[in-house]
Protein backbone atom coordinates (compact mmCIF):
# COMPACT_ATOMS: atom_id res chain seq x y z
CA UNK A 1 0.00 0.00 0.00
CA UNK A 2 1.11 3.35 -0.76
CA UNK A 3 2.46 5.86 1.95
CA UNK A 4 0.06 8.62 1.30
CA UNK A 5 -3.52 8.29 1.77
CA UNK A 6 -5.95 8.65 -1.09
CA UNK A 7 -8.81 9.78 1.05
CA UNK A 8 -9.07 11.88 4.16
CA UNK A 9 -12.22 12.02 5.99
CA UNK A 10 -12.38 14.70 8.85
CA UNK A 11 -15.16 15.50 11.09
CA UNK A 12 -17.99 13.88 9.03
CA UNK A 13 -21.50 14.46 9.89
CA UNK A 14 -25.06 14.48 8.22
CA UNK A 15 -28.33 15.90 9.87
CA UNK A 16 -31.61 15.40 8.18
CA UNK A 17 -33.42 18.21 10.07
CA UNK A 18 -33.09 17.08 13.46
CA UNK A 19 -32.33 13.37 13.07
CA UNK A 20 -28.63 12.58 13.50
CA UNK A 21 -27.68 10.50 9.89
CA UNK A 22 -23.88 10.22 11.11
CA UNK A 23 -21.82 11.89 13.26
CA UNK A 24 -18.13 13.30 13.13
CA UNK A 25 -16.49 10.43 11.27
CA UNK A 26 -13.13 10.64 10.43
CA UNK A 27 -10.82 8.11 9.05
CA UNK A 28 -7.76 7.86 6.18
CA UNK A 29 -8.22 5.06 3.39
CA UNK A 30 -4.89 4.28 1.36
CA UNK A 31 -4.71 2.79 -1.99
CA UNK A 32 -5.10 -1.25 -1.74
CA UNK A 33 -7.11 -0.70 1.21
CA UNK A 34 -10.41 -2.51 2.01
CA UNK A 35 -12.85 -0.66 4.88
CA UNK A 36 -16.21 -2.44 5.97
CA UNK A 37 -18.18 0.13 7.57
CA UNK A 38 -20.94 -2.21 9.81
CA UNK A 39 -23.64 -1.92 11.76
CA UNK A 40 -27.49 -2.91 11.89
CA UNK A 41 -30.32 -1.10 9.73
CA UNK A 42 -30.51 2.87 11.10
CA UNK A 43 -26.78 2.70 12.18
CA UNK A 44 -25.87 6.17 9.95
CA UNK A 45 -23.54 3.14 7.62
CA UNK A 46 -25.49 3.63 4.33
CA UNK A 47 -25.57 7.81 4.84
CA UNK A 48 -22.19 7.54 5.63
CA UNK A 49 -21.53 6.34 2.21
CA UNK A 50 -23.65 9.11 0.53
CA UNK A 51 -21.75 11.58 1.81
CA UNK A 52 -18.63 9.81 1.18
CA UNK A 53 -19.38 9.04 -2.65
CA UNK A 54 -21.09 12.68 -3.08
CA UNK A 55 -24.50 11.27 -3.20
CA UNK A 56 -24.98 13.41 -0.13
CA UNK A 57 -24.11 16.72 0.64
CA UNK A 58 -22.89 16.25 4.71
CA UNK A 59 -23.70 19.02 7.25
CA UNK A 60 -20.40 19.49 8.19
CA UNK A 61 -17.29 18.14 7.96
CA UNK A 62 -14.59 17.28 5.52
CA UNK A 63 -13.62 14.34 2.51
CA UNK A 64 -10.29 15.24 0.79
CA UNK A 65 -9.46 13.12 -2.26
CA UNK A 66 -6.19 13.05 -4.05
CA UNK A 67 -6.53 12.73 -7.86
CA UNK A 68 -4.15 10.98 -10.32
CA UNK A 69 -2.16 14.36 -10.50
CA UNK A 70 -1.39 13.86 -6.98
CA UNK A 71 -3.34 16.96 -6.08
CA UNK A 72 -5.63 17.52 -2.90
CA UNK A 73 -9.59 18.12 -3.33
CA UNK A 74 -12.27 18.73 -1.31
CA UNK A 75 -14.78 16.62 -2.82
CA UNK A 76 -17.52 19.28 -1.67
CA UNK A 77 -15.93 21.98 -3.42
CA UNK A 78 -16.19 19.63 -6.96
CA UNK A 79 -18.31 21.34 -9.71
CA UNK A 80 -21.21 18.93 -10.65
CA UNK A 81 -18.94 18.22 -14.05
CA UNK A 82 -15.89 17.23 -12.49
CA UNK A 83 -17.93 14.94 -9.81
CA UNK A 84 -19.61 13.31 -12.81
CA UNK A 85 -16.56 12.73 -14.34
CA UNK A 86 -14.82 11.26 -11.06
CA UNK A 87 -17.34 9.02 -11.30
CA UNK A 88 -17.43 7.39 -14.48
CA UNK A 89 -13.52 6.69 -14.33
CA UNK A 90 -11.65 7.12 -11.01
CA UNK A 91 -14.29 5.58 -9.01
CA UNK A 92 -17.01 2.72 -9.10
CA UNK A 93 -20.22 2.29 -6.93
CA UNK A 94 -21.77 -1.37 -6.59
CA UNK A 95 -25.07 -0.81 -5.80
CA UNK A 96 -27.20 -3.79 -3.63
CA UNK A 97 -29.95 -3.62 -6.06
CA UNK A 98 -27.75 -4.47 -9.36
CA UNK A 99 -30.53 -2.55 -11.54
CA UNK A 100 -29.57 0.88 -10.08
CA UNK A 101 -26.44 0.48 -11.50
CA UNK A 102 -27.02 -1.06 -14.89
CA UNK A 103 -28.84 0.20 -17.83
CA UNK A 104 -31.59 -2.49 -18.02
CA UNK A 105 -32.72 -1.50 -21.44
CA UNK A 106 -29.21 -1.78 -23.60
CA UNK A 107 -27.04 -4.79 -24.01
CA UNK A 108 -24.38 -6.37 -21.17
CA UNK A 109 -21.56 -5.44 -23.74
CA UNK A 110 -23.09 -1.72 -23.84
CA UNK A 111 -23.53 -1.60 -20.24
CA UNK A 112 -19.30 -2.30 -20.04
CA UNK A 113 -18.85 -0.29 -23.05
CA UNK A 114 -19.98 2.85 -21.73
CA UNK A 115 -17.91 3.51 -18.91
CA UNK A 116 -14.80 2.58 -21.58
CA UNK A 117 -16.49 5.49 -23.42
CA UNK A 118 -16.48 7.67 -20.68
CA UNK A 119 -12.87 7.58 -20.76
CA UNK A 120 -12.40 8.59 -24.29
CA UNK A 121 -12.20 4.92 -26.08
CA UNK A 122 -14.05 5.30 -29.20
CA UNK A 123 -12.68 1.89 -31.28
CA UNK A 124 -15.54 -0.24 -31.47
CA UNK A 125 -13.84 -3.76 -32.08
CA UNK A 126 -11.40 -2.85 -28.99
CA UNK A 127 -14.61 -1.39 -27.00
CA UNK A 128 -16.31 -4.60 -27.78
CA UNK A 129 -13.23 -6.99 -26.82
CA UNK A 130 -12.12 -5.57 -23.76
CA UNK A 131 -16.33 -6.07 -22.94
CA UNK A 132 -15.85 -9.80 -23.87
CA UNK A 133 -12.83 -10.45 -21.57
CA UNK A 134 -14.52 -8.40 -18.57
CA UNK A 135 -17.49 -10.73 -18.85
CA UNK A 136 -14.96 -13.48 -19.09
CA UNK A 137 -13.48 -12.35 -15.64
CA UNK A 138 -16.48 -11.94 -14.28
CA UNK A 139 -17.65 -15.45 -15.16
CA UNK A 140 -20.52 -14.28 -17.71
CA UNK A 141 -20.10 -16.21 -21.17
CA UNK A 142 -19.37 -14.58 -24.24
CA UNK A 143 -22.42 -16.07 -25.83
CA UNK A 144 -24.60 -13.58 -23.29
CA UNK A 145 -22.79 -10.52 -24.63
CA UNK A 146 -25.84 -8.64 -26.98
CA UNK A 147 -27.82 -9.64 -23.75
CA UNK A 148 -30.12 -7.23 -21.66
CA UNK A 149 -29.61 -7.59 -18.17
CA UNK A 150 -33.04 -8.37 -17.66
CA UNK A 151 -32.99 -11.76 -19.39
CA UNK A 152 -30.07 -12.30 -16.55
CA UNK A 153 -30.35 -13.69 -13.36
CA UNK A 154 -29.56 -11.58 -10.19
CA UNK A 155 -26.45 -12.97 -9.53
CA UNK A 156 -24.96 -12.78 -12.73
CA UNK A 157 -27.21 -8.66 -12.93
CA UNK A 158 -24.46 -8.28 -9.99
CA UNK A 159 -21.84 -9.39 -11.34
CA UNK A 160 -22.07 -7.33 -15.10
CA UNK A 161 -22.51 -4.14 -12.69
CA UNK A 162 -19.25 -5.48 -10.91
CA UNK A 163 -17.34 -5.68 -14.29
CA UNK A 164 -18.76 -2.23 -15.55
CA UNK A 165 -17.34 -0.45 -13.00
CA UNK A 166 -14.02 -2.24 -12.78
CA UNK A 167 -13.73 -2.13 -16.36
CA UNK A 168 -11.75 1.60 -16.42
CA UNK A 169 -9.48 0.47 -13.62
CA UNK A 170 -10.97 2.61 -11.15
CA UNK A 171 -8.69 3.66 -7.86
CA UNK A 172 -11.66 3.89 -5.22
CA UNK A 173 -14.81 1.58 -5.53
CA UNK A 174 -17.96 2.01 -2.68
CA UNK A 175 -20.33 -0.93 -2.39
CA UNK A 176 -23.72 -1.01 -0.60
CA UNK A 177 -24.97 -4.21 0.69
CA UNK A 178 -22.84 -5.81 -2.58
CA UNK A 179 -24.42 -9.49 -1.49
CA UNK A 180 -27.58 -8.66 -0.47
CA UNK A 181 -30.84 -10.49 -1.53
CA UNK A 182 -28.25 -12.98 -2.85
CA UNK A 183 -29.08 -16.52 -2.26
CA UNK A 184 -26.04 -18.42 -0.08
CA UNK A 185 -24.38 -20.22 -2.63
CA UNK A 186 -24.55 -17.01 -4.96
CA UNK A 187 -23.41 -14.57 -2.33
CA UNK A 188 -20.34 -17.05 -1.96
CA UNK A 189 -19.24 -17.03 -5.41
CA UNK A 190 -19.58 -12.96 -6.09
CA UNK A 191 -17.75 -12.69 -2.74
CA UNK A 192 -14.41 -15.21 -3.81
CA UNK A 193 -14.97 -13.24 -7.33
CA UNK A 194 -15.05 -9.65 -5.55
CA UNK A 195 -12.13 -10.26 -3.34
CA UNK A 196 -9.83 -11.85 -5.96
CA UNK A 197 -10.90 -8.86 -8.52
CA UNK A 198 -9.90 -6.22 -5.35
CA UNK A 199 -6.90 -7.54 -4.84
CA UNK A 200 -5.65 -8.34 -8.56
CA UNK A 201 -6.27 -4.73 -9.38
CA UNK A 202 -4.99 -3.24 -5.78
CA UNK A 203 -8.24 -1.28 -5.56
CA UNK A 204 -8.83 0.85 -2.69
CA UNK A 205 -13.20 -0.35 -1.48
CA UNK A 206 -15.38 1.15 0.83
CA UNK A 207 -17.98 -1.64 1.94
CA UNK A 208 -21.10 -0.87 3.66
CA UNK A 209 -22.62 -4.54 5.21
CA UNK A 210 -24.54 -6.10 7.83
CA UNK A 211 -22.93 -9.00 7.61
CA UNK A 212 -19.90 -9.51 9.67
CA UNK A 213 -18.90 -12.64 7.33
CA UNK A 214 -18.61 -10.34 4.64
CA UNK A 215 -16.75 -7.76 6.51
CA UNK A 216 -14.15 -10.60 7.55
CA UNK A 217 -13.80 -11.54 4.03
CA UNK A 218 -13.24 -8.73 1.82
CA UNK A 219 -11.92 -6.11 4.57
CA UNK A 220 -8.86 -5.40 5.94
CA UNK A 221 -10.20 -2.53 8.20
CA UNK A 222 -13.60 -2.32 9.44
CA UNK A 223 -15.93 0.82 11.53
CA UNK A 224 -18.58 -0.42 13.74
CA UNK A 225 -21.50 1.91 13.72
CA UNK A 226 -24.71 2.77 16.02
CA UNK A 227 -27.10 5.75 16.33
CA UNK A 228 -24.62 7.46 13.66
CA UNK A 229 -21.97 7.14 15.33
CA UNK A 230 -18.42 5.18 15.12
CA UNK A 231 -17.96 3.21 18.39
CA UNK A 232 -14.91 1.03 17.56
CA UNK A 233 -12.77 0.59 14.44
CA UNK A 234 -9.88 -1.41 13.57
CA UNK A 235 -8.12 -3.95 11.69
CA UNK A 236 -11.05 -6.36 10.67
CA UNK A 237 -9.58 -9.36 12.70
CA UNK A 238 -8.72 -7.37 16.02
CA UNK A 239 -12.44 -6.19 15.99
CA UNK A 240 -13.92 -9.52 15.10
CA UNK A 241 -11.97 -11.77 17.35
CA UNK A 242 -11.54 -9.74 20.33
CA UNK A 243 -14.04 -6.84 20.52
CA UNK A 244 -14.08 -3.77 22.67
CA UNK A 245 -17.13 -2.05 22.73
CA UNK A 246 -20.41 -4.20 24.46
CA UNK A 247 -22.11 -2.99 21.17
CA UNK A 248 -19.43 -4.96 18.76
CA UNK A 249 -19.49 -7.83 21.47
CA UNK A 250 -23.50 -9.10 20.71
CA UNK A 251 -23.25 -8.11 16.87
CA UNK A 252 -20.22 -10.65 16.68
CA UNK A 253 -22.01 -13.37 19.07
CA UNK A 254 -25.42 -12.93 17.34
CA UNK A 255 -23.57 -13.74 14.03
CA UNK A 256 -22.01 -17.13 16.17
CA UNK A 257 -25.14 -18.39 17.56
CA UNK A 258 -27.17 -18.32 13.83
Amino acid sequence: MSDEPLLRVTGLSKYYGSRLGCADVSFELYPGEVLAIVGESGSGKTTLLNCLSTNLEPSSGLAEYRMRDGVWRNLYELSEAERRFLMRTDWGFVHQNPADGLRMTVSAGANVGERLMAVGDRHYGRIRDTAIDWLGRVEIAEDRIDDQPRAFSGGMRQRLQIARNLVTNPRLVFMDEPTGGLDVSVQARLLDLLRSLVSELGLAAIVVTHDLAVARLLSHRMMVMKDGHVIEAGLTDRVLDDPREPYTQLLVSSILQV
